[in-house]
């Protein structure tokens, strides 16, 4: 049987290596990149799975000045499919780092909503 000291010891220990995982796991994720599309391709914009902008392409047929309410409202469309996709990515991520510390499926770890 443990010691309270030892497991106490092995608490800390298991809480270090969750943290250190949790830092790998948010620098993978400004790391990987999704694309954000609207106005079928005529707007993109590409983030990073923790929803840094990385870039943005706008079609120059949209570079009417009449036009810019639809470019505007396009620009916001790609960033929240962007982000919905950055979302989704960066949930499978978590759920792998999860697995592999044999947490249970869903286990929400604390400062990671």
């Amino acid at each position: 049987m443990k010691s309270m000291e030892e497991m106490i010891k092995a608490a800390q220990e298991a809480a270090e290596t969750i943290q250190k995982q949790m830092g790998e796991t948010q620098e993978k994720l400004d790391s990987l990149e999704v694309e954000g599309v609207s106005g079928g391709g005529l707007v993109k914009v590409r983030c990073s799975a923790k929803g840094r902008v990385i870039g943005v392409a706008i079609d120059d047929s949209l570079m009417v000045p009449s036009e810019k309410p639809i470019l505007e409202d396009l620009v916001a469309a790609a960033y929240n499919d962007a982000r919905a996709k950055a979302d989704e990515l960066a949930g499978a991520e978590m759920a792998k780092m999860q697995q592999g510390m044999g947490l249970p499926a869903g286990f929400k770890l604390p400062g990671m909503d």
